[in-house]
């Protein structure tokens, strides 16, 4: 879960991570009372999950509050890079002398974490990596040490920040990892990281991803989750334990296991290719059981979905033998009754298939076709999706 701004600011501020003070407003008139409060320079920033914001006009300066009150009135309702902008921080203004960058997150390649800085900070990184690699300073951080007091300087001199500088950044890389492993985070980063006029170290920007598969030790995480912005499928199946993924198409999945599905999205967009365009609508792994209850749930998220016309299921028996995901399929269509108003592509494989088929094949369900193989069942659901 990607955290907002003033999110990622009060989480700093808990772990003593320097930061300037910062108010969240919905509305201009908000917006005018926060920078009364906070007076001198205040900045107004749009709260969206998306980097840019200061390009697309989402970051305005504001001398006084009624210069604050015209910035969140254009910045309220932006459009940026398809997030609309409903909240806004107003954040106290900052002296800067020179902005850096710094970040800690999941190396996932090589299984440990890695740490990015740089001297050259206020860009987007990704620019800076392929502009001016050089600048860019990679270390790799063991999960058991950590950052302590000789990894941060070793980070610092890495970044070539300038000597009089080690020292003060030192323990705001320390305090930044605390954040990253208090929080089970998968990414910490600061973008800019900056040297105020009077010779301080602040996070003016921060950007913080938390582990969902965390949660169970991470309660009050909960409170961070943006209901409004969540897709209301993707939060219907999540209340299921459903490994659910909405996307832009028409032909819904079903498949028992992320490798399966994956090859089962594949197969589907190369067979919509013949059949008028159509793609897969969502990735849905029910993982190793099939039961009725999990096959219903299943069915009851990806038929939620207007944009549905047919639906894939795609399943290899291993531990779940086919006679039993057959009978989750037979008993989750008597589950739904008229819920189940679209038609069903299934192919079983593995273990008892035969058995599994025969199943299918004596309930004669009108909405369910068998298919033999994977690519047959893909053409035949792209086939009746592309007909509706």
């Amino acid at each position: 879960m990607d955290l907002y701004e003033y999110q990622a600011r009060d989480l700093f501020e808990r772990y003593e991570v320097p930061v300037l003070a910062g108010i969240v407003a919905d509305t201009p008139e908000e917006v005018r009372a926060a920078a009364e409060k906070l007076g001198g320079v205040v900045v107004v920033k749009a709260q969206v999950k998306t980097g840019g914001r200061g390009k697309a006009g989402g970051v305005k300066v504001a001398k006084n509050p009624d210069e604050a009150f015209a910035a969140a009135q254009s910045i309220l309702g932006l459009d940026i890079k398809g997030h609309v902008v409903e909240r806004v921080m107003v954040a106290a203004g900052a002296d800067i002398a020179q902005e850096f960058y710094f970040s800690v997150l999941l190396d996932r390649a090589n299984r440990s974490y890695l740490s990015l800085a740089s001297v050259e900070g206020g860009m987007e990184i990704e620019q800076l990596a392929v502009e001016k690699p050089e600048a860019l300073a990679r270390v790799a951080v063991d999960p058991l040490v950590g950052i302590d007091a000789a990894k941060a300087e070793e980070i610092a001199r890495a970044a070539k920040f300038p000597e009089e500088l080690v020292s003060k950044v030192v323990p705001v890389f320390q305090k930044l990892y605390e954040v990253y492993v208090g929080e089970d985070a998968t990414l910490v980063e600061v973008n800019p990281l900056v040297l105020t006029g009077a010779g301080d170290i602040i996070a003016l920007d921060g950007k913080v991803s938390l582990d969902e598969n965390a949660d169970f030790r991470q309660p009050q995480h909960a409170e961070l989750a943006d209901k409004s912005a969540e897709d209301p499928l993707e939060a219907k199946a999540k209340e299921q334990d459903l490994n659910y993924v909405k996307l832009d198409g028409e032909v819904g999945v079903i498949g028992n296991g992320a490798g399966l599905v994956m090859s089962t999205l594949d197969v589907v967009a190369y067979a919509g290719e013949n059949h008028g365009g159509v793609k897969p609508a969502n990735f849905l792994d029910i993982g190793g059981g099939a039961s009725a209850e999990v096959m219903a749930a299943g069915l009851d998220v990806i038929l939620g979905d207007p944009q549905v016309k047919s639906v894939f299921v795609n399943v290899f028996g291993g531990i779940t033998a086919c006679d039993a995901v057959a009978n989750g399929i037979v008993g989750a269509l008597e589950k739904l009754g008229d819920a189940a108003n679209k038609p069903l592509v299934v192919r079983l494989d593995g273990n008892n298939v035969e058995e599994g088929r025969a199943i299918l094949n004596e309930a004669a369900h009108p909405l369910v076709t068998q298919a033999a193989t994977m690519d047959e069942g893909a053409d035949k659901a792209a086939e009746l999706a592309n007909a509706r």
